[in-house]
């Protein structure tokens, strides 16, 4: 029995380059399953998207016995959209990417040969970014600094991105056992073990339209994905409270010596300067434990990760 790659599309108003990811994929799709032998899936998760993605996605479904769509019943993020295409695969091998050709579709063949040598994660390394200007090369590989840095045991490949594959039997690891409501997949993926593999890609400027990832978007990433793979932050308070009690000590002595040589200076500006920074210090802490917090209370919730409105493929709409 041939093997089976499934790929995973995330798709959230994208109605503008859908019809060029589609065209350009398909090909390179159907040219390796000549050379290789491996059939493959393309498993569109519509995100909610509010334009026209989703007849689009139904004209896909409608033409093409490959494809399949995964209609959410309202948007659930990015994440989600991935972790639902991962449940729904039935491939040997699955291959997350996006829409906008920034992840290269030319990219897949390799991994279907790692995948076939036996590696069971492959996280593809972003060698550059056409659109990328200096603030997100700077912030992205500052990123990967700090989580590294705070992460213990678990190391993040630099610049790892959200195209990734993985091996049947690592997403059923993910379908069954993480299954976090507040999540940072492509850790999740580095972090689950067995045999893994890197290989580099240069991503290209989306193909049409913007996209979804703002700056507020990208700091809460960042923030679920610290408090993920990291307690560090919890911990903060005792650093804090150390360097606090050790920098009293020191102006403690200071004011001594200044008092009997009779010198001691005016203390108002020390004062403010040592208040706004110890308060400063206090209310990050705070913001650290109430996002734990906020963690937390999503888990007890234990409200689905995403609802699915419809299955689309070539014989139909089945709604679920």
């Amino acid at each position: 029995m041939a093997k089976k790659i499934s790929i995973v599309v995330s798709v959230y108003n994208e109605e503008l380059g859908l019809h060029q990811f589609y065209d350009h994929t398909s090909p390179i799709l159907n040219e390796m399953s000549k050379k290789t032998g491996w059939d493959y899936e393309m498993i569109f998760v519509n995100d909610g998207s509010r334009d026209g993605s989703l007849d689009i996605l139904r004209e896909f479904a409608a033409a093409d016995d490959h494809v399949a769509v995964v209609n959410f019943a309202a948007n659930r993020g990015h994440e989600a959209a991935m972790i639902a295409g991962i449940d729904y695969a039935s491939g040997d091998g699955v291959v997350c990417m996006d829409a906008d050709l920034q992840h290269p579709p030319e990219s897949i063949p390799a991994i279907v040969e790692k995948l076939e040598a036996g590696y069971d994660v492959v996280s593809m390394v972003r060698t550059s970014r056409a659109d990328a200007g200096l603030f997100k090369r700077i912030t992205s590989a500052a990123f990967y600094k700090v989580m590294n840095a705070m992460s213990g045991k678990t190391k993040f490949e630099n610049n790892s991105s959200d195209f990734f594959a993985i091996s049947r039997r690592v997403a059923l690891v993910l379908k069954n056992d993480y299954r976090e409501r507040v999540r940072f997949l492509r850790g999740y993926v580095q972090n689950v073990g067995f045999k893994k593999t890197t290989l580099e890609f240069e991503a290209s400027a989306r193909v049409a339209g913007e996209s979804n990832y703002n700056l507020k978007a990208l700091i809460k990433l960042s923030l679920n994905a610290i408090c993920n793979f990291s307690d560090v932050p919890l911990k903060m308070g005792i650093y804090a409270g150390v360097v606090s009690i050790v920098a009293a000590l020191i102006l403690m002595i200071y004011s001594i010596v200044q008092y009997f040589l009779g010198t001691a200076p005016d203390g108002y500006s020390t004062l403010i300067v040592v208040l706004c920074f110890m308060f400063g210090v206090l209310f990050i802490i705070l913001g650290f434990i109430s996002e734990y917090l906020a963690i937390i209370f999503a888990e007890v919730k234990n409200r689905p990760i995403y609802i699915v409105d419809s299955i689309i493929t070539k014989d139909g709409e089945e709604l679920k």
